[in-house]
């Protein structure tokens, strides 16, 4: 993109391009999305960048207008299967904050070093600055949406110390943790409810994606999915249960208008990071529905279907590891049972959400793909590489080729996935890299 082409683009205030790039202006100090509706600065001013993080680490701080470290997630770590795009997908998912930089390495079969000079070129920040990002949006989430104190907020957001936590609020943001909060959306306070009979934080946050988006198609699909018990959905909304790296929660989600409403309940806020990640996989927020629809808008059998249902989406899920069980057994009895008899029952049910789905480990012995899961043989966590999970599902006694496509899908959140279905045997090489998004028109239509 030419200096002309980018200012035309900051000139059109265009969402789509949130959260591909960043923009710092120099003389201000801030660095902004590119639909920012602050006043222009001089061409000469700007200076780009591929994350927030390295907008950050050049030294601005966010705007308090467009709130550019919300944005949505760049599309191109959903569609990007090397590396870098799966040590996004762990970094978001919290594992350097629960291993370290060395886990992450360790994770990907990387040294830390090689590891850290190649995120650096593909996004001008390393994992430990991409994670310090995180941790500081998570923190003002938690300043603006709940009651916790300043020094609760400060280790749920991953910050090993309270120094670190003031300085680091101070820096990205221009103000100190408590000059933050009067500037809250006017989210309610903090409610205390129980999960598993704890003391559970509620928090309500809001979630951001790039229209167009069709919620109807989202939510009734969801619906339709459901397990008994641990999911629930209808017209506008849908809830479920979530097992998380600290704790358990529950999580409702309802259309916002120009965003998501997202509200959660945590066993341990620590984890609101990961669940907050894992929501937006499963709702599909970072996709760019123009860019796909481009492509498959000109395929002749898509075209009318796409036309029909602008900015569906391609949703992933929660847990993979449920998903793979799920795509084994089936949507019928099979899954009630499992549910009835090895899944854990919530300290206080949230509507028809009454238990979490079964560990893993208590189904190892009825479900193969779950013994798979447990013995190290497959895996399927957000830095899985996905040519390699499908060889292991395959090698999964009854897992065929239909179902691995169908769990690469959802539970890797792959884009380009092609299942034959009766009207298209063969997807043709003009769909791709959408090919996931091609069958759920398919399927909308059926």
């Amino acid at each position: 993109m030419d200096a002309d082409n980018l200012y035309a683009v900051l000139r059109s205030r265009d969402r789509r391009f949130d959260g591909r790039f960043f923009v710092g202006v120099v003389t201000t100090g801030v660095y902004c999305r590119p639909s920012c509706p602050a006043a222009m600065p001089k061409p000469e001013n700007l200076r780009l960048y591929p994350s927030a993080a390295a907008a950050q680490q050049a030294g601005h701080r966010a705007c308090k207008r467009c709130r550019p470290d919300a944005a949505p997630g760049s599309p191109d770590w959903n569609l990007r299967a090397d590396v870098a795009g799966r040590a996004i997908r762990l970094i978001a998912d919290g594992l350097v904050d629960r291993e370290g930089v060395s886990g992450l390495a360790a994770r990907l079969g990387y040294s830390e070093r090689q590891l850290h000079r190649l995120l650096l070129a593909e996004l001008g920040a390393g994992p430990q600055a991409l994670a310090r990002a995180q941790r500081a949006q998570t923190a003002r989430v938690l300043l603006e949406s709940t009651g916790l104190g300043a020094g609760e907020v400060a280790f749920a957001a991953g910050f090993a110390s309270i120094r670190q936590f003031n300085q680091t609020i101070r820096q990205l943001y221009g103000l100190t943790p408590t000059e933050l909060r009067p500037r809250a959306f006017g989210y309610p306070a903090t409610e205390r409810g129980s999960v598993e009979g704890s003391r559970a934080v509620r928090v309500e946050v809001r979630l951001a994606y790039r229209p167009p988006l069709d919620e109807e198609a989202l939510f009734t699909y969801l619906a339709r999915q459901a397990v008994p018990g641990v999911e629930e959905g209808g017209a506008g909304f849908y809830r479920r249960s979530l097992r998380l790296p600290h704790g358990t929660g529950v999580v409702g989600v309802m259309d916002g208008g120009d965003h998501m409403r997202c509200e959660l309940l945590l066993a341990d806020v620590r984890d609101l990071a990961v669940a907050v990640r894992r929501c937006r996989v499963l709702l599909d927020l970072d996709a760019d529905p123009r860019e796909i629809e481009e492509v498959l808008g000109a395929d002749p059998v898509l075209a009318p279907l796409v036309t029909a249902r602008p900015g569906l989406r391609a949703p992933g899920h929660v847990d993979p590891a449920e998903l793979a069980v799920r795509a084994m057994c089936g949507q019928g009895e099979e899954l009630a049972e499992l549910v009835e008899r090895f899944g854990e029952p919530l300290g206080s049910p949230a509507g028809a959400v009454t238990h979490l789905f079964p560990p893993m480990a208590a189904l190892a012995e009825v479900v193969p793909i779950a013994e798979a899961l447990v013995t190290g043989r497959l895996t399927l966590d957000p830095g899985a590489d996905r040519d390699e999970a499908e060889r292991q599902l395959r090698a999964v006694p009854g897992v065929d080729e239909r179902t691995a496509a169908y769990i690469r899908m959802r539970a890797l959140a792959d884009p380009d996935v092609f299942l034959p279905t009766q009207r298209v045997r063969q997807a043709p090489a003009s769909w791709r890299p959408w090919r996931s998004y091609a069958m759920h028109h398919l399927w909308a239509a059926a």
